[in-house]
């Protein structure tokens, strides 16, 4: 389950994550490169002290919290695997983000800096066997009060999409 939200004002949100984290997952300088594909989003995650990671996901565009449909897949030599699918589909675009990441119970909390398009909050709910859909709206509407989001700085979309439409 995801939330996204712009803010203005990334020390007090982060002020916040930090009172409230369960755990400090660190910073990642990523380069999300996304592929032309004609079923959801895939793109080629790189950067930082982390594996590459083939990303497919799905999800509709909506501000509310919404269920994300997802494969995760670790890559070994990623700027090969680049070249074959940027010749095999197109790259649609490429995101790069510093991501500050944050654990609030099963709640990822990332605060993200995105090259041309500014900083922004966003919340992942893992559903598990102990926290069905319900529940996971529940803690990100729980979030979404303790950092003052309102319903005019949510996303819809992915920075992908913000990106390409200008």
């Amino acid at each position: 389950m995801e939330l996204k939200a712009r803010v203005t004002d990334l020390d007090r949100i982060r002020r916040i994550a930090r009172e409230i984290a369960t755990m400090d997952l660190g910073v990642q300088e990523q380069t999300d490169t996304y592929f032309r594909c004609t079923s959801g989003r895939l793109k080629l995650r790189q950067g930082g002290h982390v594996p590459a990671q083939l990303i497919w996901y799905r999800r509709a565009d909506r501000q509310d919290a919404r269920a994300s449909d997802y494969r995760l897949v670790p890559i070994s030599n990623p700027e090969t695997l680049k070249g074959a699918l940027e010749a095999a589909l197109g790259v649609w675009c490429i995101v790069r983000k510093r991501r500050e990441i944050y654990l609030f119970q099963n709640v990822r909390i990332h605060l993200d800096e995105v090259e041309n398009l500014g900083t922004f909050l966003e919340f992942e709910a893992v559903v598990s066997h102990g926290i069905d859909d319900q529940a996971a709206r529940a803690q990100l509407a729980d979030l979404s009060q303790r950092f003052a989001i309102s319903s005019t700085d949510l996303v819809a979309v992915s920075y992908s999409d913000l990106l390409s439409t200008g």
